[in-house]
Parts: structure tokens; sequence; C-alpha cells
């Protein structure tokens, strides 16, 4: 089973190109300790090269990297940010979406669950449906299916959470063209 999260990430950086359209410097949180980071990364970056924006890369992988990625934000003058697909920055949402409003950045995350922490907008893969796939395919091996002849599973169902109290407390206004898109929409 994959979950497929982090080759959604170019589709994040263009979520962001139209929620910060005049944004020429933006990060990227993303743990290097994770082994898929590199190529996720790179593809971002390219992405946002792409769309006219220099990629800044901050590395987290423990508590205070997550307060010098914040420094190194508010220093090198980013102006948007994304925050990778990782288990450990998922364990510290709270914070991450907490110093991302406090330095006023327009973010853009992987997981629903930062939206729901107050976080403006997540794109990603609907996890609870990749985690009832998961379990369609226990009680498949329980019944007797060898493991090795069954197909790897794709997610088939992504969403998008807007959070609009998280753009007003930004000062900006989403754009319908994101609101048409969300699958859930914050008030």
């Amino acid at each position: 089973m994959s979950f497929f999260i982090g080759a959604l990430g170019e589709k994040r950086v263009a979520l962001l190109r139209e929620l910060a359209p005049t944004a020429q410097r933006v990060g990227i949180v993303a743990n290097p300790a994770n082994p898929v980071t590199t190529a996720e990364v790179k593809d971002m970056a390219a992405t946002a090269r792409a769309l006219g924006m220099d990629a800044v890369v901050l590395p987290v992988s423990t508590d205070a990297d997550v307060d010098a990625a914040f420094r190194a934000i508010s220093e090198q003058r980013l102006e948007a940010l994304l925050v990778n697909t990782d288990s450990f920055l998922s364990s510290r949402r709270a914070r991450i979406v907490a110093l991302a409003t406090e330095a006023r950045l327009v973010t853009v995350y992987a997981h629903r669950e930062f939206a729901l922490a107050g976080g403006l907008l997540s794109y990603g893969t609907d996890l609870s449906d990749g985690y009832r796939q998961a379990g369609v395919y226990a009680g498949r091996i329980l019944k007797g299916a060898k493991p090795g002849d069954l197909p790897v599973l794709l997610p088939i169902r992504f969403e998008m959470v807007a959070n609009v109290k998280a753009a007003a407390a930004l000062g900006i206004e989403l754009p319908v063209g994101v609101l048409s898109q969300a699958n859930e929409v914050i008030d």
C-alpha cells in the first residue's frame, strides 16, 4: 500500500503560487532524515522555479530545527511556505502552524490535520480512505489471500482542506478557484 503523498508536492507548489501570486522566495520545510525527502524536495523546488519562485529548503528533524527554520525564514525574508510530508512534521503540526501564523506566512501543508489545527490549506491523500483500503487488504489476507499476489494499492481519493479563518488571520482572501476545489472549507 502506498499513500503517494510526496508525489503531490508539485500540486501543492502550484496551489501556493495561486495563494501567493507575488511571492518570489518560498521555503520548503522538509525532514532530511526521511529517505524520500530528497526526491520530493527536488521536484518541489523545480516546480517552484518553473513558476518563477526561488525555493529555500529548511531541514527540520528535531524540535530545535523547527525553531531554527522559522528564524531562517525571517532572516532570509521568505514570503510563503510549503510543509513537506513527514511523520515528524505532522507530530509537530500545532507548533509549525502557530509559527507560520505568527510569521504571517501563506502556507500549504500535506495533511488535512494541519488545516484542522489552524493552517491555511492542505492538499494530499485522503488518509482515512487509505486506512480503509489497508483494512480491506488485511481482511483479504485473513481470508487466505497471499500478500505477494495482491497488487500495490495507490490512493484513489485526494482532499483539499481550506481554512477561511486562517486566511482572515493572515489578511488574505482565498481565491474562488481554490475554494471551489476544496473538499472541506473551515469557516
